[in-house]
């Protein structure tokens, strides 16, 4: 069965669509998205909610144009909203409330871009260093900015390495020496949770393995590891306030929102002094003009009902899971690991059929479930299930 067979005839065609062949496919849809839930577990997307009510947000476009700090002269924007959920990421990142640039992104993706953009009008010249295991969207920044990536190996854990980052700092200065340029410094990319196993480099440490290069500037890609971090018994640097001189943040995945969004973070002094989008009615820096005020709204909507106290009880809950999962997978023989305090588990690659099932996000001969707060012990056991009938 395709993918869109059960919704109807979706044509657009000349005539206007009647009220019911335009509801009926969107019913459709999200009847069988709702279906899915329970089987969604390799992919770090917080299911566990519901903003029904928030329609009322759909009577109207929602435009946040421009920087959130000031109104702009359309005034159609969630703009304060998206104000509170920058000053609630900037206390958690340690950043300076009075001194911090941020917006609500579109993606984490976008977050990466924003900062990795920042850096390089920091350092025009300096190249882009990235461990082997860092988000995908790195290297399509690397390559919408024409920035030299440098890919540099990990440790065991998955986590950049600081020493060959120093080796690769040190090499470029060398080479840039003897043709007699200055020191180009480096922009480092520091991943606070992999993509597959949740590994957390050590960003104070790859500050200081990047000196060799020159003036460094630290972006932290936190899309769904900095709220971890934030509330993990370890705290490991991820913040402003711990070394990173730029950082993104998911709002899709451990918070949960019904749209794709992010915050990206930097402090004032590294945001372009000359101003843009004069006809707004206020400075545009963002990487857009139009931005979805919606995303902000419903953000912020979900913070205000969890508080910081609910976001650190999901991230308790999300923890709990993962360590249920370890050992029900340990019993179904799919040889799982966990890095410590990490929600992603990596096991044994199944079968097709139960990828598929199970919407398992695989690499190489393994695959992994993430344990979001829609991820319940029972889904792990269905799993578990599944793989001990595949291994028969």
């Amino acid at each position: 069965m395709s993918e869109a067979s059960d919704l109807g005839d979706l044509t657009i065609g000349e005539d206007p669509g009647t009220g019911e062949q335009t509801a009926a496919p969107v019913r459709a849809l999200v009847t069988r998205m709702h279906r899915q839930k329970p089987y969604e577990l390799g992919f770090p997307t917080n299911l566990a909610f519901d903003l029904s009510d928030a329609g009322i947000l759909l009577s109207t476009l929602t435009n946040n144009a421009g920087d959130p700090a000031h109104s702009d002269t359309a005034d159609i924007s969630t703009k304060p909203m998206e104000r509170a959920v920058i000053a609630w990421f900037t206390e958690l990142a340690g950043g300076d409330p009075d001194g911090t640039y941020g917006y609500v992104t579109g993606s984490g993706s976008e977050g990466i871009l924003f900062g990795l953009h920042t850096g390089r009008r920091r350092l025009p010249r300096a190249p882009l260093y990235a461990s082997a295991e860092a988000h995908y969207s790195v290297r399509k920044a690397a390559g919408l900015l024409r920035m030299e990536l440098v890919e540099v190996a990990c440790r065991a854990d998955g986590g950049m390495d600081p020493d060959a980052l120093y080796a690769a700092c040190r090499t470029r200065r060398r080479r840039d020496a003897l043709t007699g340029r200055r020191p180009r410094g480096a922009v480092v990319v520091a991943t606070v949770g992999t993509t597959m196993r949740g590994a957390v480099d050590d960003l104070p440490a790859l500050r200081a393995a990047s000196a060799p290069a020159g003036p460094v500037h630290v972006h932290s890609d936190a899309a769904l590891g900095g709220l971890l971090a934030a509330f993990s018994p370890a705290r490991p640097a991820w913040g402003l306030g711990q070394g990173a001189d730029s950082l993104s943040v998911s709002g899709h995945k451990l918070v949960g929102c019904p749209v794709p969004c992010g915050v990206v973070l930097t402090p004032d002094r590294y945001v372009s002094p000359v101003p843009v989008g004069a006809y707004l009615g206020t400075d545009d820096h963002t990487l857009g003009c139009s931005r979805s005020g919606l995303a902000a709204a419903l953000l912020w909507m979900r913070l205000r009902r969890l508080g910081t106290s609910g976001v650190r009880d999901l991230v308790h809950r999300c923890r709990r899971t993962a360590v249920y999962a370890r050992t029900a997978l340990e019993r179904a023989g799919a040889r799982p690991e966990r890095l410590p305090e990490a929600i992603a588990v990596t096991f044994d690659r199944p079968p097709r059929d139960v990828v598929d099932r199970w919407h398992l996000a695989t690499q190489g001969d393994r695959a992994h479930l993430v344990a979001m707060p829609h991820v319940t012990p029972e889904a792990v056991d269905a799993l578990c299930r599944d793989l001990t009938a595949a291994s028969r």
